[in-house]
């Protein structure tokens, strides 16, 4: 590990693999189920939650690691090294910011912290926070990894298309995706994050249209420019691997990665959600 370490949430989808190769610390959001507490991604995996949804008539509650918990993290990593950089969505989706930021107040005599808010969601926040591991990892100093994640984050997109209205209809509503409450039960909406609120991109009564669109959409953003790229799935493996298949044959990817849909989002929007989080390289 570098001078300077990277801490995220569950929140922030990165495969446990990823997040190990590069040094990434997780703290786990709680899931609260039928009586029970989960550690997200630690006591229940994406995976099970999505197959539970199908089967239970209750939406788990979701709720941030306690300031106690990143508190109790900085300080274990303030022996390691001489500064980290913590990554979380924006506060309007999560509270997991706050509590890493009174934490980050709270360990300031022992270790400095820098709490960066990702600007997006999903994989979106965990590109922001690869992008710092990796800077972090060429032996940058606090300041310079700190800058490397904010300039990174405003390039960073994250769509997704929902199979079924029936999870926002069960009052999981975000945004102003609420509004599609209402709508026909046949669409299938592409939902992305406008100013750090859940926004409707497009209404597409299809779900192959709803891929095109997305990809459409995301080429337009690219354009033509070599693009990382991670292809998020609600328990869809199959579905998400030939949209992978079609994101490398249409793209110039400098890497492609495949990870599950946050559950603390999934839980509102139900299995079955496809989506891809992406930025271009300047």
């Amino acid at each position: 590990m570098g001078e300077v370490a990277i801490v995220t949430d569950s929140a922030s989808n990165l495969p446990p693999d990823v997040a190990a190769q590069h040094n990434i610390t997780v703290v786990p959001i709680y899931l609260h189920w039928d009586g029970h507490t989960y550690r997200d991604g630690v006591d229940i995996t994406p995976g099970e939650v999505y197959r539970r949804l199908r089967e239970n008539k209750h939406l788990p509650r979701t709720a941030a690691p306690s300031a106690g918990d990143f508190l109790q993290t900085y300080l274990r990593l303030g022996h390691e090294v001489e500064g980290i950089v913590s990554v979380h969505l924006p506060a309007e989706l999560s509270g997991v910011i706050e509590a890493a930021r009174l934490a980050a107040n709270l360990a300031r005599e022992e270790v400095p912290v820098r709490v960066v808010n990702a600007g997006t969601a999903a994989m979106g926040a965990g590109f922001v926070a690869l992008e710092a591991a990796r800077v972090a990892a060429r032996g940058a100093d606090l300041e310079a990894v700190v800058q490397a994640a904010r300039e990174i984050s405003p390039r960073v997109m994250v769509y997704a298309v929902l199979d079924t209205l029936r999870y926002l209809r069960r009052g999981g509503r975000i945004g102003r995706a609420a509004a599609l409450v209402g709508a026909a039960l046949r669409i299938k909406p592409i939902l992305y994050l406008n100013n750090n609120v859940v926004d409707v991109l497009a209404k597409p009564r299809t779900r192959s249209r709803a891929l095109r669109v997305m990809l459409d959409e995301m080429a337009r953003r690219v354009d033509g420019r070599l693009v990382h790229v991670a292809v998020l799935h609600a328990d869809a493996f199959e579905e998400a691997r030939l949209l992978r298949e079609q994101v490398e044959a249409r793209f110039r990817c400098a890497e492609v990665l495949t990870t599950a849909f946050t559950p603390v989002m999934g839980a509102h929007t139900g299995p079955g959600l496809l989506g891809l989080a992406f930025y271009p390289e300047e």
